[in-house]
């Protein structure tokens, strides 16, 4: 499976190990980008889980589209100094 997955409409800390499993999965297959549009509940287990698939990533030797970052994870990624490991640098958070 090729191309971009989507997250679910919640990612915490109780859905966090799920998430993480099912994301993997579609990056060993494949997927080049994650599309977080659904996501309307996250905490910053939802960070902890994007910046893994990053690293599953980039471990594959590709990189990792994260698209459509709700403005409050993009604002949650900031002030934990995170923000450039989830968005390429052309991108302003």
């Amino acid at each position: 499976m090729a191309g971009r997955f989507e997250t679910g409409t919640t990612l915490t800390h109780a859905s966090a190990t799920a998430a993480l499993a099912a994301g993997l999965q579609r990056i060993a297959a494949g997927a080049t980008g994650v599309d977080c549009a659904p996501l309307a509940q996250f905490d910053s287990s939802a960070l902890a889980v994007l910046i893994a698939w990053q690293r599953a990533a980039q471990a594959r030797g590709a990189a990792l589209e994260v698209v459509n970052l709700p403005a409050g994870l993009a604002s949650l990624a900031q002030a934990y100094g995170v923000d450039t490991l989830l968005c390429r640098p052309e991108l302003a958070l």
